[in-house]
C-alpha cells in the first residue's frame, strides 16, 4: 500500500510530492486515511526555516482529522470508547513523554522538553515515515491520545480545532473562566475569532476584537464581538473607546492573537488594575517589547500568562466548541485545496489572502 505526501526537503523551496510505502504497523498504532489538513501560520515559519525545531526531510501539517483504516491491538478514544475501523477522528496533535518533571511533578504536557508533534519535529526519514498530515495517510503513535467525531460535519471545519483552537482553550484554562466582563482580542485571525468564541462562550459581556482586515473583522461581529479597524484608529483612539465602555477602569482579559512587535505594548495599557493578559500568538521571536514595569505591571497588580501551545484536555475543549458553532467557523475556512495544490495554500497563508487554508483529500 502506498500514500502520496507533500515533502519539505529544503527551506524556502516549493514542497515535492513523493510516496511512500505504508508500512507494517506496530502495537498501539493507528493507521487514519486523511480527510482534511490545516495549513496553519506555523507551517509557514517552518517551511521558511524560522523554527529551529523543523527536521529536514518532513511532511509538514499538524492539523488533521481523518478516517481509521486500520490499528494494532486494542485502542480507545480519550473517552474510553473502542476503536473500530471506519471511525471518524481527530487526535492530540503532540505527545508527551510522561516521564519528566514537567509531565510528572508540574503536571504540564504541553512543556515537556520531549514533547513530539505530528508535522512539527518529526522528520518522515524515520520510522513509520508518515508523521504530518500534509498526506493521503498518517501512522498515529501508540501514545497519541484520539477523540471520535461523531457528528456529520465538515472535515474542513473542525481541523483547527487540535492548534489554535486548543492554544486558546489553555489560555482560558489558565485564569479558571473567570472571563470577566470584558474582553480584548488583538487580531482577527484564527486565534482571534477562537478567542471571541471561548470568551462568549466562559460569560463575557463584551468581547472588543483590534484588527486591520475588515473580512476577517466582520467574522468576528457575527460572532458577536465588537470590533475596531487599526488602520481607521490611533492606538490613543482605542484606549479610549476601551476605558469608555468599561467605566474608565480598562478590559478584564486583553488576549495577544497577533505574534507581531509592538502588540503587548498596546495591549498592556488596555488592561483594569487586576486584570489579566493572555499571550497566544508567538509561534516564533518577533522581537523585543518596550514595557514599564513599574507603570504597566506592578502598580497595576496585572497578570502577564504566556500560553504555548496546549494538552489533550485543551484539545476536548476546542473541539466541542467548533461542534456547538460548527456553521460559525466554518466561515472561518477561506480557501481550499487539493493536496498537490499545499504549495499553492502556504502561498495563500503567507501573503495573508486567506484567514484559513485546508488541503482535503
Amino acid at each position: 500500500m502506498k500514500s502520496k505526501a507533500m515533502v519539505l526537503t529544503a527551506f524556502n523551496q516549493p514542497l515535492e510530492l513523493q510516496e511512500f510505502t505504508v508500512s507494517a504497523l506496530e502495537e498501539g498504532q493507528v493507521l487514519v486515511k486523511l480527510k482534511a489538513a490545516g495549513v496553519c501560520g506555523s507551517d509557514v515559519h517552518m517551511w521558511k526555516g524560522e523554527d529551529p525545531r523543523t527536521p529536514l526531510p518532513i511532511i509538514l501539517g499538524h492539523e488533521g482529522v481523518g478516517i481509521v483504516a486500520e490499528f494494532k491491538g486494542e485502542k480507545r478514544t480519550v473517552d474510553g470508547l473502542p476503536l473500530k475501523e471506519g471511525d471518524f477522528i481527530l487526535w492530540n496533535r503532540g505527545i508527551s513523554c510522561n516521564q519528566c518533571f514537567a509531565c510528572k511533578v508540574l503536571r504540564e504536557p504541553s512543556l515537556c522538553q520531549q514533547r513530539k508533534v505530528y508535522g512539527i519535529n518529526m522528520s518522515c526519514s524515520l520510522p513509520p515515515y508518515l508523521n504530518g498530515c500534509y498526506s493521503e495517510y498518517i501512522v498515529l503513535n501508540r501514545d497519541t491520545d484520539i477523540f471520535k467525531i461523531t457528528q456529520d460535519v465538515d472535515p474542513a471545519v473542525v481541523v483547527s480545532a487540535s492548534c489554535s483552537g486548543a492554544t486558546v482553550a489553555h489560555a482560558f484554562d489558565m485564569i479558571e473562566h473567570a472571563v470577566g466582563d470584558t474582553v480584548v482580542v488583538q487580531g482577527p485571525g484564527p486565534l482571534g475569532i477562537y478567542a471571541v468564541a471561548f470568551a462568549r462562550k466562559l460569560g463575557a459581556s463584551k468581547v472588543v476584537v483590534i484588527g486591520g482586515s475588515s473580512s476577517r473583522l466582520n467574522i468576528c461581529k457575527e460572532m458577536g464581538a465588537i470590533t475596531l479597524d487599526r488602520h481607521a484608529t490611533t492606538v490613543e483612539q482605542r484606549r479610549e473607546f476601551i476605558m469608555d465602555i468599561t467605566g474608565g477602569r480598562g478590559a478584564d482579559v486583553v488576549v495577544e492573537a497577533v505574534g507581531s512587535q509592538g502588540v503587548v505594548e498596546e495591549g498592556i495599557k488596555l488592561l483594569r488594575s487586576g486584570g489579566t493578559y493572555l499571550s497566544t500568538g508567538f509561534a516564533q521571536p518577533a522581537g523585543l517589547e518596550q514595557i514599564d514595569f513599574y507603570y504597566d505591571v506592578v502598580r497595576k497588580n496585572i497578570r502577564i500568562q504566556g500560553v504555548w501551545v496546549s494538552d489533550t484536555r485543551h484539545t476536548w475543549q476546542a473541539l466541542n466548541l467548533v461542534l456547538e458553532n460548527s456553521e460559525a467557523f466554518r466561515k472561518m475556512i477561506t480557501h481550499r485545496f487539493k493536496l498537490t495544490e499545499a504549495n499553492e495554500a502556504l502561498s495563500a497563508m503567507a501573503t495573508r489572502q486567506a484567514l484559513k487554508a485546508v488541503l482535503e483529500m
